[in-house]
């Protein structure tokens, strides 16, 4: 039984990790330096699933009192409720470990990175899912004794070290354990691996718990910078109402850069008709700009071979000098690989594929090792497609959507500001490659379809747009929440679209109270 006064007893460190965060290395030096403490200490794992749908943990227990006669009976297993020390590499595992009940507000000591590694669950949601950071720190403060908690991924970057070794010495200073702070750097010494980065990131976890140096702002994430307006558009920044302005002032560097000068200018004759309602432009400004520079072979192709690109990797991994090697796993399906051909040339061979593969199309797998010169040339000799781009035929097809789209805002908008903000919003539906971008697409001009319906319906009986508005909203957060939502989704635009044919205006409403 654990007493957790660290004068007896029996203490327990559990550390959830997942692949490549070095909690085996963390738990295997906590084991180290107790035992070269004298103290007896017992250590396990237990396997979790890939990456973030699960962690391994790795438990720590030591006995103590190192005068003690008996030996300790130690367990493989955390006991919830009894545990002394939870050190989490990542800021998500003190919320699973405080779901599972081993946090003790009475007893834990949670020590702590408030870096994110997004989980499954986070990533595979179509909107944002991201869990709000705000509510990990109220639970990670309510739900522990004493927090030591801070941006160890941060300082391990900017110390030239690892999180696990900032961790080490942020346990060490947070006087939870009874081991010396000698003994933890003779157990990184007595590893022998990359010693002096180690012990480097050991001493600032150990400062930074004591509160000998605090946390930088660098441990922060720095606010983005604005880019500059490019000069030629300065004037038209300038005249456009204030809420539409911070939006324009970061969309015209990104479209001048993803096409050019003119193709900017198209922005902003787009943006024109919509800028007498300020609230309604500044979210067509948002998502036009966004829906303009969609991800095309010349634009993966530009990313992959740009220099910042090998800079940041070799960065990275810390390869300084030595030749490294990138292996790029390219999977462009057959809409992706004619999108960049002129629309005249393609259409045909396009029309064929919607008839022949209507719910997908054949894709080419490909290895591309854009270290070497073969492999880095394959993909750069993409990027000459630049100027063909304007009369591709995905930028028919998408331009095509994208006007379809501005219509119906301006539709809706001169009778309701609200809805032609919701229909502004139903954009952020048009996302993603290949199959999912053509589903996505389908849902989202069928989501338009069934809103201007019930609008048209609405202002023939000269009442108010809450059923057109709310349906918009209600089918963009349905679409956002996943692919169980975009069934839902669909299944509510048919039965509301069902309802118009009628003219059951009551009978929609209904629908979306349900």
């Amino acid at each position: 039984m654990s007493t957790g006064d660290g004068t007896g007893g029996i203490l327990s460190v559990l550390i959830p990790a997942v692949g490549g965060q070095g909690g085996g290395v963390l738990s295997e030096w906590i084991v180290e330096a107790a035992s070269l403490d004298g103290y007896r200490v017992h250590g396990t794992s237990i396997p979790g699933v890939a990456q973030r749908t699960g962690s391994t943990t790795y438990y720590v227990e030591l006995s103590a009192d190192r005068a003690a006669d008996d030996e300790p009976a130690f367990s493989l297993y955390p006991v919830p409720g009894a545990l002394d020390v939870l050190v989490a590499p990542e800021f998500l595992e003190v919320g699973r470990m405080a779901e599972a009940g081993f946090v003790s507000p009475a007893r834990t000591t949670v020590v702590c990175s408030t870096h994110r590694l997004y989980s499954i669950h986070e990533k595979i949601a179509t909107g944002r899912a991201v869990y709000p950071r705000e509510e990990l720190e109220a639970l990670a403060r309510a739900a522990s004794r004493r927090l030591v908690a801070f941006d160890a991924l941060a300082v391990a970057r900017e110390r030239g070290t690892e999180v696990n070794a900032v961790l080490l010495g942020a346990l060490a200073g947070s006087g939870a354990l009874p081991i010396g702070a000698d003994a933890f750097r003779k157990a990184i010494e007595a590893r022998g691996v990359a010693v002096a980065a180690n012990v480097t990131g050991f001493e600032v976890g150990l400062a930074l718990a004591q509160g000998a140096v605090p946390a930088s702002p660098s441990h922060a994430a720095a606010p983005a910078r604005v880019p500059d307006v490019p000069a030629a558009f300065a004037a038209d920044v300038a005249a456009l109402p204030e809420l539409v302005r911070p939006v324009v002032a970061l969309a015209l560097p990104r479209l001048v850069e993803y096409q050019d000068a003119r193709y900017a200018r198209g922005y902003l004759e787009r943006l024109r008709p919509f800028l007498p309602q300020p609230r309604v432009a500044a979210i067509v400004a948002r998502h036009l700009a966004i829906w303009l520079t969609y991800e095309d072979a010349v634009r993966v192709a530009q990313a992959k071979t740009r220099a910042s690109r090998f800079a940041r990797i070799r960065a990275e991994a810390r390869a300084g000098d030595a030749e490294i090697e990138i292996t790029d796993y390219l999977k462009p399906d057959l809409d992706e690989i004619w999108g960049v051909l002129p629309h005249r040339l393609v259409a045909p061979f396009a029309g064929w594929a919607q008839r022949r593969w209507p719910h997908g199309r054949p894709t080419l797998g490909q290895h591309v090792r854009t270290t070497t010169v073969s492999g880095f040339l394959r993909v750069w000799m993409l990027t000459w497609l630049k100027p063909l781009r304007p009369i591709s035929w995905r930028a028919r097809e998408e331009l095509g959507r994208i006007d379809r789209w501005l219509e119906a805002v301006r539709r809706v908008a001169a009778r309701d500001e609200e809805l032609a903000c919701e229909v502004g919003r139903l954009a952020q539906l048009v996302k993603g490659y290949g199959d999912v971008r053509r589903r996505l697409v389908g849902v989202f001009e069928a989501a338009v379809d069934v809103t201007l319906r019930a609008s048209a319906l609405e202002a023939a009986r000269n009442t108010d747009a809450g059923l057109s508005t709310g349906l918009a909203a209600r089918l963009r957060g349905l679409v956002l929440e996943g692919t169980e939502g975009e069934a839902r989704a669909e299944a509510l635009i048919e039965a509301v679209r069902a309802r118009l044919e009628k003219s059951d205006l009551a009978g929609a409403r209904g629908l979306l109270a349900d």
